[in-house]
């Protein structure tokens, strides 16, 4: 017995040992490997990052700002949704940015972001996305940060497939997905077949302030609009947009629109349509939509409602728009930095489909049709098809280049990224992603000109791959290096709301670029107060206008009496300084609203409406000096029959 026992301790810890050898050369291993990762993505402290990243936050209704390879996030910027870290939708300055035909919306879901071009490169003057439920196009300056322009988009719903633009920034396009009555109207949902429509909307962008203005809308037959990208180099002057539901169907959709064995990729030669228009053709239909612009002068935004809008039916422009069949339920649309080749990614084909642009374009002169619909004809699926991935993965989504002549696909089912060759089809590397990835994005990926280093995936599930916080867990996203022949899974990071799609350019396209302060001697906002002697309070009816300044570390004026229960209290605020990252917040107790971040030579606007008698205090939100608690200030605030008088004060 004993010698039974002593024999079973002896494999006990000869399996131990082994076990303990076997744990060591993998804690090695992988510490080795993880080492050169870390060194990679690794930031010194004061350097700065190689790369912006733009990561569209989905439900969020915002933007933010990452760096690339650090991981780390460095601004959420607000868009679509109110935002009370800084006050945006909230002060009477940006509250317009939030204007629709639908009243004041505030928020939305983010979706693509796409950087503005020359020449088909990126050149890091705006930044688009849009706002996919209330049907929306936003423009971000790169300059400020800061969102100067939404418009909102009409005969529209579910305004997915966007924010993409041409080669040039002459246009930003919004896409629906869901086609709906044009005009709207009320009718049987299950008349739906032939009776709805799916608006294209081309918005024509300044060449210089960026402005934006809806061109033309294509009303196009009543299929779902998935997504999109606009032709480069030889294709340029197309637009490809993805649809599903090809069926019409109304109901059940993940069975009903998934019957036919092909979908279709529509390429719209957007060049022969603005022609047309040019020349006066299409239909001014009347509409109701919000356009808003923010300005940097001003530091005020204004929305004016547009009552109309061009129309134009395809099948009126011979030689405007055609079909190419793609396999089922294509969700990306993704063209390379040539302009020859079109992937269409169907979700449910075992296969990656690539069109031919010249292959097209031949078609096209010989009339290889197979039918038309709606007036617009189909192409022969054989007579534009490249070539095809064989079974790369399954559920291919979204597809992107680098600058070796090489494609990157994701795929959300088996949760990959798939490395292929252009014109030969081969794959050439897989690596997977944790967990069901989205979308990927390599700086410059869709332009002309991909920079290549770095792509990264953003995933849908993360489960083990951080700390748990409950039941909701933020996005991932993983960084790859694809510098070499194989793919490098460097890092994970967590990303805010649900990011779809992001763009990435190199920093020092950017940086130098980025506004440091507002200049005190260009603010025109018209309350503005430009020194501590211009403060004053001014009463008009029950309206009452306090012109304050702030600066390290007073509030101008810091005393205010005379205001009574039942006024309506303006904070006019101007931020004094004029040096670089030293914003000033203001908070007032009972204010129903958010606080304000001023940055530096910026005039913000806070409402304040008193509810009780007393004396309430109001205070800088943002730790700014040493004497910064002591940046404070009171208002009393009197019966509604007070006579009391207003005054203010500062020092005394």
């Amino acid at each position: 017995m004993k010698n039974k026992f002593k024999i079973s301790i002896g494999l006990m810890v000869a399996a131990l040992a082994f076990t303990s050898c076997n744990n060591s050369t993998q804690t090695s291993n992988k510490g080795a490997l993880g080492s050169s990762a870390a060194e990679k993505v690794y930031v010194a402290p004061g350097e700065h990052d190689s790369h912006y990243a733009f990561m569209s936050g989905g439900y969020s209704g915002n933007l933010t700002v990452y760096g690339l390879p650090s991981g780390r996030m460095f601004k959420e910027i607000p868009v679509f949704s109110q935002f009370p870290t800084n006050g945006y939708g909230y002060s009477e300055e940006t509250k317009p940015m939030l204007e629709t035909s639908y009243g004041f919306i505030p928020w939305d879901d983010s979706h693509h972001p796409d950087i503005s071009q020359t020449n088909g490169e990126l050149d890091g003057r705006w930044i688009f996305i849009n706002g996919n439920n209330t049907p929306r196009i936003a423009r971000i300056s790169l300059k400020t940060f800061e969102t100067e322009e939404i418009i909102e988009v009409p005969n529209s719903a579910g305004n997915h497939s966007s924010s993409f633009i041409t080669e040039n920034t002459e246009y930003v396009v919004a896409g629906t997905r869901f086609s709906v009555p044009v005009p709207q109207r009320d009718m049987p949902i299950n008349e739906y077949k032939g009776n709805f429509k799916g608006a294209l909307t081309f918005i024509s962008v300044d060449p210089e302030h960026g402005h934006m203005d809806i061109k033309f809308q294509i009303l196009m037959p009543g299929f779902n609009y998935d997504l999109s990208h606009p032709g480069r180099g030889k294709s340029h002057g197309w637009f490809f947009f993805t649809t599903y539901n090809t069926e019409e169907a109304n109901s059940l959709l993940e069975v009903n629109a998934s019957q036919n064995d092909k979908d279709f990729i529509a390429a719209i030669n957007w060049k022969k349509i603005e022609e047309y228009v040019n020349n006066g053709g299409g239909t001014m239909m009347p509409a109701n939509y919000a356009h808003n612009i923010h300005s940097d002068i001003t530091h005020t935004a204004t929305s004016t409602m547009k009552k109309e809008v061009r129309v134009v039916n395809p099948a009126e422009i011979p030689g405007a728009v055609y079909f190419l069949p793609t396999p089922k339920s294509p969700h990306g649309c993704d063209v390379d930095p040539s302009g020859e080749y079109i992937v269409g990614n169907g979700k449910l084909s075992a296969n990656l489909t690539v069109h031919s642009f010249t292959k097209m374009l031949d078609a096209i002169e010989n009339e290889k049709f197979d039918g038309e619909a709606y007036g617009i004809p189909i192409l022969n699926f054989e007579d534009v098809l490249a070539g095809s991935v064989e079974q790369p993965g399954l559920g291919p989504l979204h597809t992107e280049f680098d600058d070796k002549g090489n494609a990157y696909t994701t795929f959300f089912i088996s949760s990959e990224v798939v490395k292929w060759k252009l014109g030969t089809w081969e794959v050439l590397d897989r690596k997977p992603t944790y967990y069901s990835v989205g979308h990927l994005t390599i700086p410059g990926g869709n332009s002309r000109k991909p920079f290549g280093k770095y792509m990264f995936a953003m995933n849908k599930i993360t489960k083990d791959r951080y700390l748990p916080t409950g039941p909701e867990m933020e996005h991932s996203a993983q960084l790859y290096d694809i510098s070499g022949d194989k793919m490098e899974l460097l890092y994970d990071f967590p990303t805010h709301g649900e990011p779809h799609y992001a763009a990435s350019i190199p920093a020092e396209i950017i940086k130098d670029k980025s506004e440091k302060f507002f200049k005190l001697s260009e603010n025109e906002h018209p309350r503005k107060t430009l020194s501590d002697g211009d403060a004053k309070v001014v009463r008009d009816g029950k309206n009452v206008h306090v012109y304050m300044t702030m600066i390290r570390s007073h509030f101008s004026p810091d005393n205010i009496e005379g205001v009574k229960v039942g006024d309506k209290v303006f904070f006019h605020i101007t931020n004094l300084e004029q040096d670089f990252d030293v914003p000033h917040g203001f908070a007032m107790i009972g204010a129903n609203n958010a606080e304000l971040l001023v940055m530096p030579g910026q005039t913000r606007t806070l409402t304040w409406e008193p509810k009780q008698v007393g004396v309430w205090p109001f205070y800088c939100t943002d730790f700014c000096s040493a004497l910064h608690q002591e940046m404070q200030g009171y208002v009393r605030v009197s019966p509604a029959d007070s006579d009391i008088e207003l005054s203010w004060s500062l020092g005394d």
